[in-house]
């Protein structure tokens, strides 16, 4: 039986995914069982990110060129298990943070691999394609992150990264089967006019606001997610279990909410969405700044949270939308921009914690708020082209 494959890489991004999400809970606890500072704290995070982010371009040009795409979705989740299984088993620092680096490699490499295949299935349905499939990611942190807590109270961050390693494993040997389905392509290799053309489109004076676009939205993003449970932590008195369950609950109805607002961005454009949804979360995070009390700060975390994640897709089909052709290299960039130029919202969240954890809120209001005078700049030029494309 042909197995539907927008359905199977959604549960393969949440297999992929389950040890690098897990890592939100996993680094603070490394982190404080180590006796790290913040920004040491910060700073895995970002290496963590940035290891990773070395893996998003090589992977889109690969998705680009190379026939067989579906070994080598089935060769990330063995990155990803044998290399956190591996992380498991070392301490120190610096040690630590080069595996994790190594194993976010593979995690990294199966997004635009994954996103480039079902782009070129679903070309008038891009964004709510990549919805679908941010689904898995997403509901992957209301399963990882809730079990990653589980395993810190019962155990140690050893145990815990083996235990999560363990189903992303499972999926790569059923990966085995589904790859057979995975549509192929001719084999081609890059040439010098495929890195010109990349570079032309990506060198404009849109093409820069587009990933200036990427790099202050991510790194809004992420100044939460690397600070709200080292926050809940030490301000609130939170265990490790309670911070994950709070931060997958933050997170759940971003991640429901991505094929919808994939699929009005279809539609009616991307940009509206992302003016609204980063306005939103700028307010929001100022707010929980503001605030000393739980419940308003969760509340107010929960409302950014919600809007960036929501959306997510939207903002990679924007980079579909502006390079054309080559999903797989223009997803890679576009990835690669997100995660690693803005790993360093998490040195900086560090660092302004260091006097005051909740100043990582201030700095993402901040980043959310540049995220929107960025897209009021970039071309209108999307509405027409999306309904052209949809037209075809």
């Amino acid at each position: 039986m042909k197995p539907n494959l927008l359905v199977a890489f959604s549960f393969g991004h949440c297999a992929n995914d389950l040890v690098p999400i897990g890592m939100y809970i996993l680094i603070p606890a490394f982190g404080t069982a180590m006796g790290l500072s913040p920004a040491e704290i910060g700073l895995l995070f970002m290496l963590h990110s940035l290891g990773a982010s070395l893996a998003y371009f090589p992977a889109g040009l690969l998705a680009d060129h190379v026939a067989n795409r579906g070994v080598l979705l089935a060769g990330t989740f063995f990155w990803v298990g044998f290399g956190y299984l591996t992380a498991s088993f070392v301490d120190g620092f610096w040690t630590f943070a080069i595996v994790i680096s190594i194993a976010g490699m593979g995690d990294a490499a199966w997004h635009p691999i994954a996103t480039g295949v079902l782009t070129q299935m679903h070309k008038a349905r891009r964004a709510y394609a990549l919805g679908v499939h941010a689904i898995g990611g997403y509901f992957s942190q209301t399963i990882a992150l809730p079990a990653a807590g589980l395993l810190l109270a019962m155990w140690d961050w050893h145990v815990a990264i083996r235990v999560l390693a363990v189903p992303t494993l499972l999926m790569g040997c059923a990966f085995i089967f589904i790859s057979r389905h995975v549509p192929r392509h001719v084999n081609s290799r890059p040439t010098r006019a495929d890195f010109t053309a990349i570079w032309r489109v990506w060198t404009t004076r849109a093409g820069l606001r587009v990933i200036a676009l990427f790099i202050a939205y991510n790194m809004g993003l992420f100044a939460i997610i690397a600070r709200t449970p080292l926050y809940l932590n030490a301000n609130h008195g939170l265990g490790w279990l309670e911070t994950a369950l709070v931060m997958a609950a933050m997170m759940l109805v971003g991640a429901l909410a991505q094929p919808w607002t994939g699929k009005i961005s279809d539609n009616v454009g991307r940009r509206p969405l992302i003016i609204f949804a980063n306005a939103i979360a700028a307010v929001a995070s100022l707010f929980a700044w503001l605030t000393t009390d739980f419940v308003l700060t969760v509340i107010a975390l929960g409302v950014a949270l919600t809007f960036l994640v929501a959306i997510r897709a939207v903002l990679l089909a924007t980079a579909l939308d502006h390079a054309g052709g080559r999903e797989g290299t223009s997803l890679g960039l576009a990835f690669a921009a997100m995660e690693g130029f803005a790993a360093s919202a998490a040195v900086l969240a560090g660092l302004a914690g260091e006097s005051d954890l909740a100043n990582a809120f201030l700095l993402a209001s901040v980043f959310s708020l540049v995220a929107v005078v960025l897209a009021v700049a970039t071309p209108k030029r999307d509405n027409a082209s999306i309904r052209a494309t949809a037209a075809e």
